[in-house]
């Protein structure tokens, strides 16, 4: 790449205060277009899968997130709880590593967010991933996880003609005016999903969105993320703000048993 090719490519990498003033705006007024800079590649698969955002900028949301989750939003969910009843399922004994940094960003982001910007898919793929994601990584749900993104891939891959068809312009009319609509909703789907993760005993309901708080605000982000970067952005970065509170936790564990030794 020639000196004057690496200026331009520079200059067009957004810093954070103007990606997070393009997501505040992205979250009052959702539009799945335009992509955000720097936009490399010709294909738009490509660019959807590869988006080729620097890893240092991605960490930037992740620090956003948790910092945002652990002053503000995390301790509402902890009040919640504590008060309630509700316990959380996870065991610090058994950290499940490769579920949360391989399974749950693939699969998740597959379920919420992949038709956001391919609505022609979201019909087919939504229920298919949805079903590999209630089955959960077992091998029946990572089989059909794999047939999705085979389903994704293949065509492209191959040259097929059909994959490259636009949408009718009347249905894009349509898709583009139900998309705030879609876009919030997700968000709030995504989050509703991880009460999951809770023995709610005795919870009220109007204190259940309280308790996923955190993953509401993190689905607004990915979601961002999914329309102005590509769906590779967004697993990438469900990845990293997953990786972060299991690695405090066993950064925790390791502390107290050095000190119990």
């Amino acid at each position: 790449m020639t000196a004057q090719a690496s200026t331009s490519v520079a200059s067009t990498t957004l810093r954070f205060r103007d990606e997070f003033g393009d997501f505040v705006r992205f979250v009052l007024r959702p539009s799945f277009t335009p992509r955000l800079p720097p936009r490399e590649a010709e294909s738009g698969w490509v660019q959807d899968w590869f988006p080729g955002v620097p890893l240092l900028g991605l960490l930037k949301w992740a620090v956003f997130l948790w910092a945002i989750n652990l002053v503000l939003f995390g301790p509402i969910a902890v009040w919640v709880a504590t008060s309630s009843g509700a316990t959380h399922k996870l065991d610090v004994y058994n950290m499940p590593w490769l579920q949360a940094l391989i399974w749950a960003p693939i699969v998740e982001e597959m379920v919420f967010r992949y038709g956001m910007r391919r609505p022609a898919y979201a019909w087919w793929l939504t229920p298919i991933a949805t079903a590999a994601m209630l089955l959960g990584p077992k091998w029946p749900g990572m089989l059909i996880m794999a047939a999705v993104l085979m389903m994704c891939w293949v065509p492209y891959l191959s040259g097929a003609k059909w994959v490259r068809r636009p949408t009718p312009w009347r249905w894009r009319l349509y898709y583009r005016r139900a998309f705030p609509l879609v876009f919030h909703l997700a968000s709030i789907l995504f989050a509703a999903v991880h009460l999951y993760n809770f023995k709610l005993h005795n919870t009220a309901w109007w204190l259940l969105p309280l308790l996923v708080l955190p993953q509401w605000l993190t689905g607004l982000v990915l979601g961002w993320q999914r329309c102005r970067r590509g769906i590779g952005a967004s697993m990438l970065l469900h990845c990293m703000f997953n990786a972060g509170p299991l690695l405090v936790v066993w950064i925790l564990l390791q502390v107290a048993s050095g000190a119990l030794n």
